[in-house]
């Protein structure tokens, strides 16, 4: 019977051998990515994309959306807390009024007892 050793052994000798040769060069070659000239030649087409003054626009954009309110918004944002208030308002009266009820019934059960009883007795 062959020890672990020698079966991992096998196992990377067999491993090795479906590779090509040029495999740990290949995988290297991805991690490292793209070199400095093509870097550097992506941003010079990207630039030649754009028009004159985009990023300031971009930011003008940006600046005047935060700027103004956003009525629709604050609008959804009160209506829906709102709802959710009265909500809740309506579910602890609903539960408070149950539990008065039910106190209150419990207290008046021995007073009917007992005036059924003596009801009946005369």
């Amino acid at each position: 019977m062959k020890d672990e050793s020698n079966a991992w052994h096998l196992l990377q000798q067999r491993g090795a051998d479906q590779l090509r040769g040029d495999f740990a060069g290949r995988v290297l070659h991805v991690s490292r990515g793209p070199s400095e000239e093509a870097w550097r030649e992506l941003h010079e087409v990207a630039a030649d994309q754009l028009r004159l003054g985009f990023a300031n626009r971009v930011m003008l954009a940006v600046r005047a959306r935060f700027e103004r309110p956003l009525w629709v918004g604050q609008l959804a944002l009160g209506s829906a807390t709102l709802a959710l208030c009265l909500a809740a308002v309506f579910y602890f009266h609903d539960r408070s009024t149950r539990l008065q009820d039910e106190t209150n019934l419990a207290q008046w059960e021995p007073l009917t007892a007992e005036s059924q009883y003596f009801g009946l007795r005369q």
